[in-house]
């Protein structure tokens, strides 16, 4: 019942996003949660896309060093979310090098996993940045276990880590502020 009611609440807050985006054609087979690599047909000169299990997310998130870890989740059909990783893409390009790693985590449906996802992070430019995670596998023990704020009402959602400092953002994110963020982390 409990897995139900998260399930429910994670949907809803997936729908709060206007889908903007027609859906593509269904993929013939679908990996399962654990997959640890999907790509699409004829795609195979390309990086393929890590789909993590929950226990890989969570080691991910929990990552303690010197390294600035800022983790995007975001969704295709998601306005706010497709609006804001430009500023994200950018980040990416200018801090080549440096101590910083910025990850976006699809939690598209497993059906969109071979389709719809490596068309749009293709398009967007962040196939090589990007991890799949199965949205429905996320219960109220993993939001409590990796964030203070967000309960998975609603994306697009920004964690950032460096060693026990961390800043989450619920909701878009604009140039400004993902720079002042990212900054208050190195001084």
């Amino acid at each position: 019942m409990k897995k139900i009611i998260v399930s429910l609440c994670l949907a809803t807050a997936l729908i709060s996003c206007k889908k903007e985006s027609e859906k593509l054609q269904e993929p013939d087979t679908i990996e399962d949660s654990t997959a640890t690599l999907v790509t699409t047909e004829n795609e195979e000169q390309k990086a393929p896309i890590k789909a993590f299990s929950i226990q890989e997310i969570n080691e991910f998130l929990q990552k303690k060093n010197d390294t600035l870890y800022v983790t995007n989740f975001f969704a295709t059909w998601c306005g706010p979310c497709v609006r804001e990783i430009p500023h994200f893409k950018s980040k990416i390009t200018e801090l080549s090098g440096k101590p910083v790693k910025i990850t976006f985590v699809s939690l598209d449906s497993k059906s969109d996993w071979q389709t719809k996802v490596p068309q749009f992070t293709d398009e967007l430019g962040i196939r090589n940045n990007t991890i799949l995670v199965d949205g429905q596998l996320l219960d109220q023990n993993f939001f409590t276990s990796n964030f203070k704020q967000w309960t998975g009402s609603a994306i697009p959602f920004t964690y950032m880590r460096m060693g026990d400092k961390t800043d989450e953002t619920l909701g878009m994110i604009s140039e400004e502020q993902l720079n002042e963020k990212i900054n208050s982390f190195f001084k």
